[in-house]
């Protein structure tokens, strides 16, 4: 069973979502907030499975909520609920650590998709999407890099896919291994890395030069 937390300060919204939910039958709502301090305090008490976050909210936003609750639980699965797809705080909350995002009137397949997607760490996110992200990220004030100390050249190989918006099964597909060998080799890169998610190895690997201005991996593939 997936274990939610649903946090909107909409109380219709938050009871569309927990029936849509529930209804898919391997899913349970476990707690509901109407902002984001109440978010943080049932993220830390149910640990659930994903929290489904709104942006705009009282007391504390969204996005406050997100770097809280990712602060005391780094493998936290958080999806983001938005009403436009452009809101700049959307970039912002997958930049500081969300798996994706879903707008509030998508159909309600793909809410309930999103949310098994995400339960198992998938990124949810076009490669359209994370070249917008990439983009807003590179062109932000200049974080520090981590350097790709110790990464194998197939980790460094599959880290540059990862930052063209490829999915673990399409990096399989192009590479000619198993989804699960590709999974291993993103985890273990993200993990010298010291980064979070997908979107944050996306960033790291243009900022490292993995990846070109068109989005083209630009390392060979490694011999033998």
């Amino acid at each position: 069973m997936i274990r939610v937390v649903v946090a909107d300060d909409q109380a219709l919204v938050r009871a569309g979502v927990r029936m849509l939910l529930q209804a898919a039958g391997d899913m349970e709502v476990v707690g509901e907030a109407e902002d984001g301090a109440e978010a943080v305090r049932l993220a830390q008490h149910h640990r659930p499975d994903v929290v489904l976050m709104d942006l705009r909210m009282p007391r504390v936003d969204g996005l406050e909520a997100i770097k809280r609750i990712l602060g005391s639980q780094p493998g936290a699965k958080i999806v983001v609920l938005t009403t436009f797809a452009d809101d700049a705080n959307v970039y912002a909350a997958l930049r500081v650590g969300a798996l994706g995002f879903l707008v509030k009137d998508d159909e309600p397949e793909r809410m309930v998709d999103a949310v098994r997607r995400a339960a198992s760490g998938e990124q949810l996110l076009a490669p359209s999407v994370l070249r917008r992200v990439v983009e807003r990220a590179l062109a932000a004030e200049q974080q520090a890099t981590p350097a790709p100390v110790g990464l194998t050249e197939r980790e460094l190989e599959v880290l540059a896919l990862v930052g063209t918006g490829l999915s673990n099964a399409e990096i399989a597909d192009r590479l000619h291994v198993g989804v699960t060998t590709v999974k291993t080799h993103v985890g273990s890169a993200m993990d010298k890395l010291g980064l979070r998610n997908r979107i944050q190895a996306a960033v790291v690997a243009h900022r490292i030069g993995l990846v070109d201005a068109a989005f083209r991996p630009v390392r060979h593939p490694p011999r033998g």
